[in-house]
């Protein structure tokens, strides 16, 4: 047709393949799948790909150094320069990247714990200098005092540490015993208990110090701050023990060892700062490494008049802000979204990437990553797997998640009949390779499709070289019992990740036969699917223990809810604002929720506590007090998630970003919305008892 000189091609050229390039791509699909090359190279054969198979488990990070090492050792005396200047040996896998991530999280763990413990301890020395000064001197300036002061900062830093410590040794003592490892989220826990433990020591010795500065003597003081804020610690300690020992009731270990060693930890941490804290300071004070006492009456300023100052102020003001703080977040909330895109909370690896990069040169055409693997019970059983997974893919038009099904009998079948199918097959080949268009092709892909067509007898196992026998290979030595299935999605997305768990996680035959597949991501997204199910469960067992501990320390019902409102608004509060700074809720700081509800329910019992204890009119007073300690002791604990912000890990990162919103949030609701409703009930109080004596009522302030 080409060579009628009137004849004109009506089709777009460029979109049109030619009959050449047709047989082309058919005979390059033939060739790919009768033709295999023995060793992997790069299409310019400058790469070659060696496979290594681990011969434990490969999730033991000792193992794979162990191997690695051995590897690199053998390399070395093979010793590559020899055979050709510029031959190199490069190692990679993803053993190599779980290996290297593992130590970049411990690099980071170790990293932030040192760097939030000085820090930590820094914030504390510093305020429990401040404390002594007022307890002493009050708010006159005394050059003496502030010396003297500054001379016992390293007592201070002991009193605060050695208890943090042991309680810290005797945690970690009890997690050796009984789990013997740490986790990816319970390597965190070093600093999150210690910016946790340290809060009950800044409550027990800053209210320590108030009563000594008030002239109380030490065994008077300590007495005293026991029975009052030694019960308060007790109480908020346990509901944060168990918020976190409730997650031992998940599947999911990430959840189960984290609340087992965080309550645990609180547990000890309850014991010290209430037992050995106060001894030592009365032990110090003795022996005159500290003295808390207060200056002389002379040299103490003018008693405060109780009754001066002592409202919190335009409480109703402050109620009707929060409402609609509280109405805006009930809007927002429900736009919080999961990030199930697991490279979204994995770090890019420099180290890694160039290694992987020298892989792709060779396996860039082969969709070997996250296969999953079904071991059948014979090799007879094999077809009827394929086939029932084959009519899942063509059935499967919506979400289709499997991009091909291979097997050792596709390759070279067992049974008679499939023998046949495949030598009719081969003879269709030799037919096409005779077309005349081909017959006069001598190149040498097309001489090695020719000889790879000759074959009219089938080939015995036996005679299959090892080369394309060994992907088929179990570890006990049977072949053709494994059945391969390669996804067509990719797989950091747990979404897709469930999607193809669920299309090949369980397989049923047309004779009524159940397999199994196994691989990496159909766990990962196993621990995905059991940690978003098991989350809410969590959180709502967590406010119930909240709850029932409330009632325990407080008797009371009016004031359960009272400490509830505020931490309730927070909690929205938080969720509100992600979205507005571009935080997910995720794989890793799902962990924060029950943390963040038992953390922020210590600020509302502190308050609430100590406000039942200096009675009506003492909303001004407990802020000064209580409330201080408060905003001291949330300093520390979000500079003790804090540390995770300097990870290079985004899922660390993002337990971090996370703890430190939830808990500066809790903080604003405990010192601002809580005394504004205290307030407003005892106005409200104090009016409807002038109503009731016929007194006119007192209008509230602005």
């Amino acid at each position: 047709l080409e060579a009628n000189p009137f004849y004109f091609e009506l089709e777009d050229e460029s979109g049109a393949a030619s009959d050449e390039e047709r047989i082309e791509e058919q005979l390059g699909v033939l060739y790919s799948q009768l033709v295999s090359r023995e060793y992997p190279i790069s299409a310019d054969s400058t790469a070659l790909a060696v496979r290594f198979y681990p011969s434990a488990v490969q999730t033991d990070i000792a193992f794979i150094r162990s191997a690695y090492r051995d590897l690199e050792a053998l390399v070395d005396s093979l010793q590559p320069a020899t055979y050709h200047p510029q031959m190199e040996v490069t190692m990679a896998g993803l053993l190599m990247r779980q290996m290297i991530e593992v130590d970049m999280i411990l690099d980071d763990v170790v990293g932030s714990f040192g760097a939030g413990v000085l820090t930590l301890l820094l914030m504390v020395v510093l305020y429990f200098f401040y404390k002594g000064y007022q307890a002493r001197a009050g708010r006159h300036f005394s050059r003496r005092v502030l010396l003297s002061e500054l001379a016992r900062m390293p007592v201070t830093a002991l009193v605060i540490g050695v208890p943090l410590l042991t309680s810290l040794a005797w945690t970690f003592g009890i997690t050796y015993l009984t789990l013997g490892v740490l986790n990816m989220m319970t390597s965190t826990l070093g600093l999150v208990l210690f910016g946790l433990g340290i809060d009950f020591g800044i409550h027990f010795y800053a209210r320590y110090t108030e009563e000594r500065g008030e002239g109380r003597s030490v065994e008077a003081a300590a007495e005293r701050t026991f029975m009052t804020t030694g019960q308060a610690i007790t109480g908020v300690g346990l509901t944060t023990a168990a918020a976190f020992f409730i997650l031992m009731l998940a599947d999911f270990r990430g959840f189960s060892e984290f609340g087992f060693i965080a309550g645990v930890g609180l547990l000890f941490a309850i014991v010290t700062m209430t037992l050995m804290l106060p001894a030592l300071v009365v032990l110090f004070e003795r022996a005159g490494l500290l003295r808390l006492a207060a200056l002389p009456a002379a040299q103490q300023p003018p008693a405060e008049d109780p009754s001066a100052g002592g409202r919190f102020p335009a409480p109703r003001w402050v109620l009707a802000a929060s409402l609609v703080a509280v109405g805006g977040a009930l809007w927002a909330a429900p736009q919080v979204q999961f990030e199930y895109d697991f490279g979204e909370l994995s770090p890019r690896y420099e180290e890694y990437a160039w290694r992987s990069a020298k892989a792709r040169q060779v396996y860039s055409d082969r969709p070997t990553r996250n296969a999953a693997y079904i071991l059948a019970d014979s090799a007879e059983a094999v077809p009827n797997i394929v086939e029932a997974l084959r009519a899942h893919m063509k059935a499967d038009t919506l979400t289709p998640t499997i991009r091909a099904v291979e097997s050792l009998q596709d390759r070279f079948p067992l049974d008679t009949a499939a023998q046949q199918a495949k030598l009719d097959q081969i003879a269709a080949i030799r037919t096409l390779l005779n077309d005349p268009f081909l017959r006069g092709e001598t190149s040498e892909d097309l001489q090695r499709l020719r000889r790879a067509a000759g074959v009219r007898t089938p080939p015995s196992l036996d005679d299959v070289p090892d080369f394309l026998k060994e992907r088929f290979t179990t570890k006990t030595g049977e072949v053709g019992h494994l059945v391969i299935i390669y996804p067509s999605v990719g797989l950091s997305d747990g979404r897709l990740s469930m999607q193809f768990a669920d299309d090949v996680g369980t397989v049923r035959t047309a004779d009524g036969d159940v397999y199994h597949a196994g691989s990496t991501s159909i766990v990962a997204s196993d621990m995905l699917r059991l940690m978003v199910d098991e989350a809410p469960l969590m959180v709502g067992l967590t406010v119930l223990f909240i709850v029932v501990f409330k009632l325990i320390i407080l008797h009371r019902v009016r004031w359960v809810v009272l400490a509830l409102l505020p931490l309730a608004a927070s909690f929205l509060w938080m969720f509100a604002l992600m979205p507005m700074l571009g935080l997910k809720l995720n794989f890793y700081n799902l962990v924060v929720l029950p943390t963040v509800l038992g953390i922020g329910d210590d600020s509302g019992i502190h308050v609430v506590h100590r406000y039942l204890e200096e009675g009506r009119g003492s909303v001004r007073r407990v802020l000064r007090s209580t409330g201080e300690h408060i905003a001291m002791s949330a300093c520390t604990t979000m500079v003790g998630f804090g540390g995770l912000l300097l990870s290079m890990y985004p899922g660390l990162r993002s337990i971090g970003e996370l703890a430190v919103l939830g808990i500066a949030l809790t903080l604003v609701a405990a010192l601002v919305v809580l005394p504004a409703l205290l307030q407003w009930m005892e106005d409200r109080s104090a009016t409807e008892e002038a109503s009731a004596a016929g007194e006119p009522s007192v209008p509230e302030p602005a």
